[in-house]
């Protein structure tokens, strides 16, 4: 009766990914026409309630959002090969097919199973940014080409299909292209810092198709080279002019810090973003982490509670989608690390939580993914997500300090390099209870505006 039955989910697979498959060749033409088909087939594919109803806001914000229809509608016109490597396996192979596949294996194994999960695959680096989060990391760790290849055949036996990189700089890494060739159905997407993407590894990434590159910025010149070096920026604006060219979905990573948070959030960058072709982005706050830690640096509870407001209005009214890692906690169901949503491994092979937690107890070179995936770390972690009813408050390194110390004494995890512990205790650590307990102030006033249920059973 199993044997039937998968066979039977094999061929509704079958059929699902051919009928999307031909939906998603639609895109080459009349997009008002034929995303609302595409939207509908992937409704009528969903298994989960949630789901269905995620895709008929996603259709009505399109009918009804000039904005978002013009982010959609600049998506039908990247190149054919993006279309159907990236975009069919993000969209389809790791998200309408996946996550059920995900799913599935957890009720029959009883182990939680993520969406994607981040990669350094070298710590090498082109480029040396003043307060780095990975500045720490010993600086030649490389990881096998094989070894990633076992990682990524066994993600796609549990569904996972989206693998992000980091480093180090991904494009330092010699098999890059070799891994994503010999993944055609994985959506890779790295943050990089931009200066290696030439000519001949534009042309590479569209003959490949399932390669997103984020390109790490700061702000304008002026903000950009005084963390990255000099002329920085102008190779960064060479490489988005480049990738827009050609049609290639390319995106960008942004790190707030007190000095910068306005500009990288005014109309005028943003919209500087979009005339240059970004698609998506993503914006982290600076975290006292890696090299040279300076809590001067982070957000103030104020700025942060500017985020929360500035952030949704850029998604409803510019042709562009941003994430905000941190308070995008009420999206995402409070935090997305400790293998709940994502994961981190280290250019070493040190499985992290998050890529802004370092702490392990596991090694990918000594242990499978399922092997890993059941950490006592993870499983530690998981228990207490979330780790605050209010999910402006999702994370355990800068919202709930505690958590992290709980967590970590409880599993036994080590720090992934000395100076690692530093966010538990002395200085820093000090730091950041007194900040968490300031944004935990704000954030219940903005939470309790959003919920006025909250507040009364609170």
């Amino acid at each position: 009766m199993v044997a039937v039955r998968a066979r039977l989910e094999l061929a509704k697979n079958y059929v699902a990914e051919k009928v999307l498959r031909e939906v998603i060749s639609y895109m080459d033409k009349n997009p008002e026409e034929n995303f609302p088909r595409l939207i509908n087939v992937a409704r009528m594919l969903a298994k989960k309630e949630l789901h269905k109803q995620q895709a008929a806001a996603i259709l009505e914000a399109y009918r009804q959002n000039p904005a978002i229809r013009s982010y959609v509608n600049r998506l039908f016109n990247l190149h054919s090969n993006v279309k159907q490597g990236f975009i069919y396996n993000f969209f389809v192979n790791a998200s309408v097919l996946g996550i059920p596949r995900q799913q599935q294996f957890e009720k029959e194994t009883g182990v939680h199973i993520p969406n994607f999960f981040l990669l350094d695959p070298t710590s090498a680096c082109n480029l040396r940014c003043e307060g780095c989060w990975a500045g720490e990391y010993a600086k030649h760790d490389t990881l096998e080409l094989e070894l990633v290849d076992r990682l990524c055949r066994e993600a796609k036996e549990v569904g996972i299909y989206w693998m992000v990189m980091s480093g180090g700089e991904p494009f330092c890494w010699p098999h890059l292209f070799e891994l994503a060739e010999r993944h055609p159905d994985m959506a890779f997407m790295l943050y990089t810092n931009g200066t290696l993407i030439d000519d001949t590894v534009a042309d590479r990434l569209l003959e490949l198709g399932n390669v997103s590159p984020a390109i790490s910025l700061e702000g304008w010149q002026e903000q950009t080279d005084a963390r990255r070096g000099k002329g920085v920026f102008k190779r960064i604006v060479a490489a988005m002019d480049r990738l827009r060219e050609r049609g290639l979905l390319f995106g960008f990573s942004l790190t707030a810090t007190r000095d910068n948070v306005e500009v990288i959030t005014s109309d005028a960058f943003i919209d500087f973003l979009v005339e240059k072709g970004a698609a998506y982005g993503w914006i982290f706050h600076y975290i006292p982490i890696g090299r040279a830690p300076d809590t001067d640096l982070m957000i103030t509870p104020q700025q942060r509670a500017y985020l929360t407001e500035r952030i949704p209005y850029i998604r409803t009214h510019k042709s562009i989608q941003i994430a905000d890692f941190w308070n995008d906690g009420e999206v995402t169901g409070g935090c997305i690390g400790g293998g709940r949503r994502y994961f981190h491994i280290t250019a070493s092979g040190a499985v992290e939580p998050c890529a802004f937690i370092h702490f392990s107890l596991d090694n990918i070179k000594e242990k499978s993914l399922l092997e890993v995936l059941r950490s006592p770390l993870f499983q530690a972690y998981q228990r207490r997500q979330p780790f605050n009813d209010n999910l402006l408050r999702p994370c355990p390194l800068i919202d709930c300090p505690n958590c992290l110390r709980e967590i970590v004494a409880e599993s036994g995890a080590r720090p992934t390099y000395r100076s690692a512990e530093q966010v538990l205790e002395g200085q820093i650590g000090n730091y950041l209870d007194k900040n968490a307990a300031e944004w935990g102030a704000l954030a219940e006033g903005i939470w309790q505006r959003r919920h006025p249920d909250y507040a009364e059973n609170s």
